[in-house]
């Protein structure tokens, strides 16, 4: 590969995995799939070899119970959202490698080999515990299912496996006031038999790789620590279910392994599985055992634990596997100041959204109030705004202007322009320098800060324009306005290439404007004077401020 310097870095990119007991809503692709998408889509623009990874964690408490007030199979209800959160994924053009689901015998029988080296490596112990157990539905309730007061005092809705104010790990014995949030019963603590992952063993090798971390967020780093500085604890890694992967061990067939413990083991099954048949099955081990690999986990703050303590935890028990090399975990997005809610409706529903608005104006929106250090919010409001104003009246706009007055003035050819001239070397030094920042920014995981120099590019060409009126000059000096023109070309030919990790629908749309095809490049492409260039058409369309009020009333009314 040419355009790559040094030899091409092997990159996994690791999105999380959703639990499929209801359609998404925006609260989970802005956290995860979005930063990841772009991130992913950079590092093939440049030559990496990417394998972007993730599917549906199908197995659970929150989907039998789903399953049986419907009277269905927990296989049938997770099947059912795991093809809406693949379609809807696919509808915002995320380009996943593999989009797989926790339920394939691939997946089972990785998680339980894994299971077995633990358990022959003494990491794995069986020890009695208290359980919540529901009287009035007769289970044991899973961590995730009860909640009460967080032993910090913080927060009186904190669950029984973590407490989202203050971010600590937590037991369901640890709560106060426990009840079900099923029914809201006061559930009974039974005695039962577990597997337990030996996380104290593994402490000090995990704290020592912590703190070797110097680039990553404060917070994911911070909140690792925390954890590491109280001790960690001994975890359960198996539960009375029926539904999920067996323990692969005599006499356990009435238990299942735990779905905390399974699902982080997703990423390396699904790399596994996307090599699988293909004519290299084993080039799996280059994105998980070759020292120079990377590997990025997307997702909400809720994770940090699983991503940062415990998936390290197993790897380093299991040995010759590659940790993170960064834990990349965004604060929440929340909906008109308050918290997305499946259980109170209170989302914006992903399927229903594409239904009316297109993917990239949503790609836009939601990168551009990335809630990378600190919630951010989503309102219908800024939606439209940032449509009409940022995407419709500056980027849109400016592409549109140019393109229409070349092509229609210049027989549908792109205007002659000294390419030697100062004002010319000018524009493509500024062009060069925003596609080398914006690569930066994206390859330092600040997304927020390469949409912003990407459209710093389009205001600069917008002033440019504004400055030289190539409309009044066409009417004097034909040639003078066809330099401009040509030159804010330039422009939009680099717009083109910088703008695919964000919006590539419109990307792949400009370029076959511009060049026939779609390029694929992250480098300019001088336009050649003369070379003939499709009929423009308007990349973005103006939302009806209507929208608002309408949007608005619907989230009331649900």
């Amino acid at each position: 590969k040419k355009r790559m310097k040094n030899k091409p870095k092997n990159i996994l990119v690791c999105v999380a995995w959703p639990y499929v007991n209801g359609p998404p809503h925006l609260g989970h692709i802005a956290g995860m799939s979005i930063p990841a998408d772009i991130f992913a889509r950079y590092n093939r623009l440049i030559g990496n070899n990417v394998a972007m990874v993730s599917g549906s964690d199908m197995h659970g408490t929150p989907v039998t119970l789903l399953a049986n007030d419907l009277g269905v199979t927990p296989e049938e209800i997770s099947k059912k959202y795991h093809d809406i959160w693949s379609k809807s994924l696919k509808e915002m053009n995320f380009q996943y490698d593999l989009y797989t689901h926790t339920h394939t015998e691939n997946h089972m029988k990785i998680v339980k080999d894994i299971f077995q080296i633990l358990l022959e490596k003494k990491l794995l112990e069986i020890r009695e515990q208290l359980m919540p157990f529901s009287v009035t539905e007769n289970i044991f309730l899973s961590d995730r299912l009860v909640e009460g007061e967080c032993p910090n005092g913080d927060n009186d809705k904190a669950r029984g496996d973590q407490c989202d104010v203050c971010g600590r790990t937590l037991d369901p014995t640890d709560l106060g006031n426990i009840r079900s949030k099923r029914d809201g019963s006061i559930p009974e603590f039974r005695k039962t038999s577990h597997f337990f992952l030996r996380l104290s063993k593994l402490e000090n090798e995990i704290r020592d790789w912590l703190q070797s971390k110097k680039d990553w967020r404060q917070n994911v780093k911070n909140q690792s620590l925390s954890f590491i500085n109280e001790g960690l604890k001994d975890r359960a890694i198996t539960r009375d279910l029926s539904w999920g992967v067996d323990i692969p061990v005599d006499g356990w067939e009435e238990k299942k392994i735990y779905v905390w413990f399974e699902a982080v083991l997703g990423y390396l099954s699904a790399t596994v599985e996307l090599f699988k048949n293909t004519k290299n099955p084993e080039m799996w081990k280059e994105f998980w055992e070759d020292q120079n690999s990377e590997s990025y986990y997307f997702q909400g703050k809720d994770n940090i634990p699983f991503h940062a303590i415990i998936l390290p935890a197993i790897l380093l028990g299991v040995e010759n596997k590659n940790l993170p090399t960064e834990v990349v975990a965004n604060e929440y997005l929340n909906f008109s100041g308050k918290e997305f809610s499946k259980s109170r409706n209170w989302a914006v529903w992903l399927p229903d959204f594409l239904e009316k608005y297109s993917p990239d104006s949503l790609r836009y929106y939601l990168t551009s109030i990335m809630p990378e250090t600190s919630d951010s919010d989503f309102t219908w409001e800024g939606y439209v705004s940032s449509n009409n104003n940022e995407l419709v009246a500056n980027l849109g706009n400016f592409i549109h202007r140019i393109l229409t007055m070349s092509h229609k003035n210049f027989d549908g050819k792109i205007p002659k322009f000294e390419s030697e001239s100062e004002s010319t070397k000018e524009i493509i030094e500024r062009c060069n320098n925003a596609i080398k920042e914006v690569g930066t920014s994206i390859s330092k995981r600040r997304f927020r800060e390469a949409l912003n120099n990407l459209m710093a590019l389009s205001k600069f060409g917008n002033q440019f324009l504004d400055k030289n009126e190539p409309w009044k000059k066409m009417k004097e000096n034909k040639n003078e306005a066809g330099e401009i023109l040509g030159q804010s070309i330039i422009i939009i030919n680099a717009i083109s290439c910088i703008l695919e990790p964000f919006l590539p629908e419109s990307s792949q749309k400009l370029q076959k404007i511009l060049f026939g095809e779609t390029i694929n490049e992250w480098k300019l492409i001088l336009p050649k004077p003369g070379t003939p260039f499709e009929k423009p058409m308007p990349l973005f369309e103006k939302l009806d401020e209507e929208v608002v009020l309408e949007e608005n009333r619907n989230s009331l009314n649900e």
